[in-house]
């Protein structure tokens, strides 16, 4: 198991020893996806980083091309040469040979809603959140801009479909499954939501989910009708580690939310961003007090023993990434 947790200040790299080291800690890391030979890491400050070592260095790419702070990154799950990248202001990037060259998929801020998209913190812009390929389609990516829009595209970026009524305005995170064509799970800052087709039509089942403010997302490896989401009741508990009070809940099937413990849940936790291993059909999660694993889709959860540094535990999670 090879494991990178990109905290806000640096970003935990960690083998199947679980010996684990600090790179890049001299930058704003904002996101983190990796294969087996090459890792890549966004920042707000500094643009895009990729290690082709296991992690030990970390060099620029794209510098040439992306000149926006990097916010989210995707790896196709059908060819690790091809990678996602979305930036602030809001603009989507492909690399056909691992990170080498970078071409912009350009027309997304030319949609309908744009002139509604506006990121609260820094309303005068907005960024490109999320970018989930969908596992069964290669042209086919769902993107979440915050705050406005789910936007998608179904020709690899050639051309762009604008958000559907009923779909939500502020995704954080979003998540498909290799074993369920068309579905799609949203975690949004306007609530939870899930599509059975594909994102043309969404439904909110919110029964038992008391904290609304939702941040990830994850389907269970090996059962899609299992999902588990990270959430707050606003910003300031899912991110400020002074205010913070997250929770993880669970909902199986058509059954209400439950919320999960077993890990640091509540009051001074900030909110959790997942990743699934789906080799071992685990699902992990990183929050400012460590990395926990769970190898039963959130009934029991185990806490990775970890050098965690001390400034950690008042950041937030940016991304995390997980390799057999």
């Amino acid at each position: 198991m090879e494991l990178y947790a990109a905290m806000r200040g640096g970003l935990l790299v960690a083998d199947e020893d679980r010996t684990s080291e600090i790179r890049l800690d001299d930058h704003d890391l904002e996101c983190v996806a990796a294969t087996p030979d090459r890792i890549f890491c966004g920042t707000f400050d500094a643009g895009l980083f990729r290690s082709d070592d296991g992690g030990e260095t970390f060099h620029s790419v794209g510098s040439e091309t992306i000149r926006e702070s990097v916010m989210s990154l995707a790896i196709d799950p059908t060819d690790p040469e091809t990678v996602w990248v979305g930036t602030e202001p809001s603009r989507v990037y492909r690399s056909r040979d691992g990170g080498e060259s970078w071409e912009q998929r350009e027309g997304v801020t030319d949609l309908p809603s744009e002139p509604n998209w506006s990121f609260p913190p820094r309303p005068h812009t907005h960024h490109v959140r999320w970018i989930e390929p969908d596992p069964h389609d290669p042209e086919h990516l769902y993107v979440g801009i915050e705050a406005g829009a789910l936007v998608q595209t179904h020709d690899a970026g050639e051309t762009w479909e604008d958000r559907v009524p009923d779909s939500r305005r502020d995704n954080h995170s979003l998540a498909t499954h290799p074993d369920a064509p068309n579905r799609v799970w949203s975690a949004a800052g306007d609530g939870y939501a899930e599509s059975t087709d594909g994102g043309e039509a969404w439904e909110y089942p919110q029964d038992g989910l008391d904290h609304r403010y939702c941040w990830s997302v994850a389907a269970a490896p090996d059962d899609s009708d299992t999902v588990l989401v990270s959430s707050a009741t606003g910003p300031r508990t899912a991110h400020n580690a002074d205010a913070a009070e997250s929770y993880i809940y669970r909902k199986r099937g058509g059954e209400p939310w439950e919320r999960l413990d077993g890990l640091p849940t509540g009051e001074g936790v900030t909110r959790a961003v997942f990743a699934v291993e789906e080799s071992a059909a685990d699902v992990y999660a990183v929050t400012n007090r460590g990395v926990f694993r769970t190898e039963d889709a959130g009934t029991t959860w185990e806490e990775l023993v970890l050098e965690w540094p001390a400034e950690f535990e008042r950041q937030t999670a940016r991304g995390l990434a997980v390799l057999p």
